[in-house]
């Protein structure tokens, strides 16, 4: 099989609940993904991703020509769509490492910042950063059902969103105050109310006669 349909970089994505820092599984009682030994069932690194249609429709387009070159007499002749598509139009997958295959564990997925230096053992990527992500196509089939896993290999930070901590408590007013809050605006308050410009209702827009074009009916509607 050419290495090269095999190995592919999904660029520019946005990171949804990354847990690649070490492994987890999920426990059934607390109903969460929990950490754990690399060695337990279930045990794995994993990572969501966000991606624009432009994006979904490449990697889909890569992970098809995996599936087409492993694809045996079986399989269903094409492969099936496995992005969740959300409401906001963008769209959703999964790449993912199982801790162990046997008795060997795996080697956790190496983390680069955008200068491609590589990142502490413990840093915690974090939902909302735009990362790459270099994966392995691993097509297969399974109870009749056929497919291509993304097995994680390594994850690019391009741009990392600080991680928000909340805090527990409210106000007490009269407190300590770590830091002085400072008036460094260069207006003036203002006492009285402003008046609000009048709203201009807009013209209504003249229809105009658009051509239809077969080839932008395909883009649109190639996840159908």
């Amino acid at each position: 099989m050419n290495d090269s349909i095999m190995n592919f970089t999904i660029s520019n994505v946005e990171a949804m609940y990354p847990k690649i820092n070490r492994t987890y599984k999920f426990d059934s009682t607390e109903q969460r993904s929990v950490p754990c030994d690399a060695m337990d069932a279930g045990a794995e690194y994993n990572m969501r991703f966000r991606m624009d249609k432009d994006q979904a429709k490449a990697l889909y387009e890569a992970m098809a020509k995996a599936y087409a070159d492993k694809k045996e007499a079986n399989w269903a002749p094409k492969l099936a769509f496995p992005f969740k598509k959300e409401e906001d139009g963008t769209y959703t997958h999964k790449a993912k490492l199982k801790g162990a295959y046997g008795v060997e564990a795996t080697r956790k997925p190496a983390q680069f910042d955008s200068k491609g230096v590589r990142l502490d053992d413990d840093f915690l990527l974090t939902t909302g950063s735009t990362v790459n992500i270099a994966v392995i196509f691993k097509p297969y089939i399974m109870n009749k059902d056929a497919g291509v896993s993304l097995r994680l290999k390594a994850v690019q930070v391009v741009k990392y969103k600080p991680m928000e901590e909340n805090s527990p408590f409210g106000v007490v007013e009269g407190g300590y105050q770590a830091k002085e809050v400072k008036n460094d605006s260069p207006f003036e308050a203002v006492d009285e109310p402003i008046a609000e410009p009048k709203k201009v209702e807009p013209k209504k827009a003249t229809k105009e006669k658009v051509e239809d074009n077969d080839l932008s009916a395909i883009v649109d509607n190639w996840d159908d």
